[in-house]
């Protein structure tokens, strides 16, 4: 019995000090957690000091034609930064920092102060003229010790899915193909007012376009050798706009300037050579202002032009779409990647609205390849063309060896006409013969009589 009872209370302390040890192993686990715990807490909260004692830095700012010098800025978190900016380029910019602060605009030399308390974290500095940050005008700015990321502006809004099979709708207007001849004046006074408009260029789909005359391609003009243009134009937009006619030769640095909003410019010359001249915005960028629709054609006839039935006028040109109901896209312009290719300005318009004429009746088609950047090869399929004028120069004309032209080649800027006849009544396709296009928009129709199921025609 006596051996019994010693054991007892031995069973209990060996008891009392295993519970013992897994109270202290259990305190140790939860004191390791929590210091684990506060390290986590100290980390996510972050607790560096964005409070900066020393001096502010003074950045000089070159706003140019199109870059912003420094396009990188490295600062400490909270420093405060002095920006003075100047532009140095030869239209209006401005500077915006990514909290939104900016500079008012900024006319071609002169300058502009901006401060900034402090940067708590990177970001993206940028003119806001529309294209210009598409365009390169930025300046990433990175706190110093930050893990470096790329701040580059992308746009953050799809440019709209453009549907090639969809009709336009009943109550759709095409662009008017038809060329009235030049009036028999010999001085041509015109007053373009350059605008900014939201345009549909497809069926439900919108742009901002920049015009000349409230249309794309601008408003059509038509002349001979040695007749006197005196064109106004005026700027009714919201950023600069210029014009440059390929008919003249006068300088670059005066009638093609580049004017403000508001203002007025007279530009005058003498067409002393034949084409089918482009005429264009050449403010910077000019692919921008091009591209987003500030073209249109200028005919200088050759002498001794004969009559025809009729006379058209074809541009064809590239849209490059931006986000609906805003301006085209520069980024793409840029690497030549182009939504549509189009003749005067709509997808696919002379598909839905057919040119109507009669079988025998001769036809001129005047062709501008507008660009700013594909070529075209003017066809038009169930015909030959008898005449073909290119570039100041005819390279077919109709004589005994019967030759004909399939195609009209073009390059941007370039221009010509051809001559043709339908010898019976049906549809004609008007393409490029570069077929990819043709299937992104550059697709019309000649009608040459009555058609069953297809109506007058336009």
């Amino acid at each position: 019995m006596a051996k019994s009872d010693s054991a007892e209370p031995r069973s209990e302390q060996a008891a009392f000090s295993w519970a013992a040890f897994f109270i202290a192993v259990l305190s140790m686990i939860v004191a390791v957690a929590a210091l684990g715990l506060s390290f986590v807490s100290a980390d996510d909260n972050d607790e560096r000091p964005s409070a900066y004692s020393g001096p502010a830095l003074d950045v000089e700012v070159e706003l140019g034609d199109l870059f912003i010098e420094p396009d990188q800025l490295d600062v400490e978190r909270g420093r405060p930064v002095r920006f003075h900016v100047t532009n140095t380029g030869a239209i209006e910019h401005d500077f915006w920092l990514p909290d939104g602060s900016h500079t008012p605009a900024i006319g071609p030399g002169a300058s502009a102060d901006l401060s900034i308390e402090g940067f708590e974290s990177g970001g993206t500095a940028y003119c806001a003229v529309p294209g210009h940050r598409d365009g390169g005008m930025t300046m990433k700015i990175r706190i110093a010790g930050d893990a470096t990321t790329d701040t580059t502006a992308t746009s953050d809004t799809a440019s709209p899915a453009l549907d090639f099979s969809a009709t336009a709708a009943d109550d759709f207007e095409p662009y008017d193909p038809s060329f009235p001849p030049a009036s028999t004046g010999a001085e041509h006074r015109i007053t373009l007012h350059m605008t900014e408009r939201e345009l549909e260029v497809a069926p439900g789909v919108t742009q901002t376009l920049w015009t000349f005359g409230g249309t794309v391609p601008g408003t059509p003009l038509r002349g001979k050798v040695g007749d006197r243009f005196v064109v106004t134009i005026v700027n009714d937009g919201s950023i600069d706009h210029s014009i440059d006619f390929h008919a003249s030769k006068v300088a670059w640095n005066d009638e093609m300037r580049s004017i403000p909003p508001g203002e007025s410019l007279e530009y005058a010359f003498v067409a002393k050579h034949a084409g089918v001249f482009m005429y264009h915005c050449g403010t910077p960028p000019a692919l921008h202002h091009i591209g987003n629709g500030m073209f249109g054609a200028l005919v200088i006839e050759p002498d001794g032009l004969p009559p025809v039935e009729h006379e058209y006028l074809l541009v064809q040109s590239e849209l490059y779409l931006g986000p609906e109901g805003q301006v085209g896209d520069l980024g793409k312009m840029q690497r030549d990647e182009w939504d549509a290719v189009v003749f005067n300005g709509y997808v696919n318009q002379y598909r839905d609205r057919p040119i109507r004429v009669e079988p025998d009746e001769r036809v001129r088609v005047f062709v501008l390849d507008a660009g700013p950047s594909e070529n075209s090869s003017f066809h038009i399929v169930g015909t030959i063309f008898d005449t073909a004028w290119k570039e100041g120069s005819y390279l077919l004309r109709p004589d005994s060896s019967n030759g004909g032209s399939q195609a009209l080649d073009l390059q941007p800027a370039q221009g010509g006409f051809v001559e043709f006849t339908f010898d019976e009544a049906g549809l004609y396709p008007i393409v490029t013969h570069k077929f990819s296009n043709v299937a992104r928009g550059a697709l019309g129709l000649f009608q040459a009589g009555e058609v069953e199921g297809v109506g007058d025609g336009h």
